[in-house]
């Protein structure tokens, strides 16, 4: 027993020193990157996040003190950082970004994305190598140009359930903007994505949407928490219970509605040979996973659901967000407003029920610069994390593997070099003429390389449609200035609190 002892403590010892040395090796690797000096060897620059005096929640600190060091190390393009015993480098410039996501090797995301797993598993956003390659390519089909035309009326049909929502607020001093769209959005997807209407916007599927409402705060509180990382530990907690039937509750209607649809789709699984090869119809993403599970056995029920279940969450938070920050800033700027209404006028006519069709979307040039404008001051997806499996060279530093890669999207679409006054809002920033010349990495609000937003074009189409039947039917005005918002950069760019705006209807 003695001796089973010892060895266990030798065990103990071993992996300690190891753990030590690793970061001991770490710290002299990274010590001549640009960046704040060390304060603490276990607590890192932890003098940054925690602000003596200030009653600054963590999760709004976090993005205060990371844009205060791209201002600072602006210069160099990247700087690094020490959270508690891990290295982070900051990337915030064009030249710098541009080599990481055009890798094909640094497509592994940060241990964060981790915490995910619970509900999507390992799909599109949280796998990596082989396996991400591998649904890259299946899925890629399914946002096909011509396919995306034909989900128009998808996004139309409820864009036109939100305006008539938005109604019954008119009389109101104001609304907070960010339910009632998230709710649009997730319709939106669930159909596009799982082929059914849960009419959320009616008040359907009330604990569907609960279930998501529950693991957005439960996933916010355990990044907060870094020892609420581990799943043991975590499953002790009063959240451990509550994510494990709230999983229940995501998990259970994705099945359902798998299981459902495998049945219809057997009856005609004739439909599914040579004649229909090459055609580009229509059909949810649910429908294109089940058709290869009947062509390839190894794909699993459980793969389907990660897939369905990652573009349900990707899919509705990220574009409901894009939607409100834009309504946002034109509630800002009510001359900017006038231009797109003016804009649509040329498109709707007098009938602002009108059907919109592909080429409608389209002609919607100056509001494509504004969705834009939005993007480029509020993305909403202000960073990511890559983790560095190899050692990488950019410009003289080469960043050691074990490092975690932090891409600052919303510094760099606020760099004062490639855009002057980067707070002012100006639309005409994305008018052909002044794109010349400008780096193609200064604005990628649905990232770039091997590794990007595989349905940008979605959300683009899907903005366009929501946003402009909200602007030919209201007049927008935002309550607060934005110096007086605080934002989140937890997944996606969120105010801490409500995003309040005033609806006045138009005659």
């Amino acid at each position: 027993m003695l001796i089973w002892s010892i060895l266990l403590l030798l065990f103990a010892l071993i992996i300690l020193w190891r753990f030590v040395f690793g970061k001991i090796k770490l710290r002299r690797q990274l010590s001549s990157f640009p960046g704040p000096k060390l304060d603490n060897f276990l607590l890192g620059n932890y003098n940054l996040f925690w602000t003596k005096g200030k009653n600054i929640p963590f999760h709004i600190q976090f993005p205060i003190t990371l844009l205060s060091l791209a201002t600072i190390y602006r210069e160099h393009g990247l700087c690094r950082v020490w959270v508690a015993v891990d290295p982070y480098v900051m990337i915030f410039s064009a030249e710098t970004i541009e080599p990481i996501l055009n890798s094909h090797t640094l497509i592994t995301k940060d241990d964060t994305y981790k915490l995910l797993h619970c509900w999507l598993g390992t799909g599109l956003l949280t796998s990596t190598g082989n396996k991400w390659k591998i649904r890259r390519k299946m899925i890629t089909p399914t946002f096909h140009y011509r396919i995306l035309d034909q989900f128009l009326p998808t996004f139309d049909k409820n864009a036109k359930i939100l305006v008539k929502n938005l109604e019954e607020y008119e009389s109101e001093d104001w609304i907070d903007i960010i339910p009632l769209v998230t709710l649009c959005t997730l319709d939106v997807i669930c159909e596009t994505a799982m082929g059914v209407e849960i009419k959320s916007q009616n008040k359907n599927c009330m604990d569907y949407i609960q279930a998501l409402h529950e693991f957005t705060n439960i996933h916010l509180e355990r990044s907060m928490k870094p020892w609420l990382f581990n799943d043991f530990i975590f499953n002790l907690t009063s959240n451990g219970a509550k994510l494990k039937r709230t999983l229940s509750v995501l998990h259970g209607l994705t099945k359902k509605i798998l299981k459902q649809r495998k049945e219809e789709l057997k009856t005609s699984v004739n439909n599914l040979t040579d004649s229909s090869i090459g055609e580009k119809k229509k059909e949810p993403l649910l429908d294109t996973l089940i058709k290869h599970q009947f062509q390839n056995k190894d794909f699993t029920d459980q793969d389907i659901c990660e897939e369905v279940d990652t573009f349900v969450f990707g899919g509705h938070d990220t574009t409901s967000m894009g939607i409100c920050w834009a309504l946002y800033h034109l509630g800002l700027h009510r001359d900017i407003q006038e231009k797109v209404y003016e804009e649509l006028r040329g498109i709707f006519g007098d009938d602002k029920d009108k059907t919109l069709t592909a080429d409608d979307i389209r002609e919607m040039k100056y509001l494509e610069c504004v969705l834009k404008e939005s993007q480029r001051i509020s993305p909403s997806v202000p960073l990511i994390g890559r983790s560095c499996t190899e050692d990488f060279k950019i410009k003289n530093y080469t960043i050691p593997r074990g490092t975690t890669i932090m891409i600052l999207f919303y510094a760099i679409h606020h760099d004062p070099k490639v855009f002057p006054n980067p707070e002012v809002f100006d639309p005409d920033r994305f008018l052909p003429e002044n794109c010349i010349g400008r780096h193609p990495y200064s604005f990628i609000p649905f990232s770039a390389g091997s590794r990007n937003c595989i349905g940008q074009k979605y959300a683009m189409m899907e903005l366009k449609t929501i946003v402009s039947r909200i602007i030919m039917n209201f007049e927008v005005e935002s309550i607060d200035p934005p110096e007086d918002i605080l934002c989140s950069f937890l997944l996606v760019l969120r105010p801490e609190g409500q995003l309040k705006l005033r609806l006045k209807r138009r005659k």
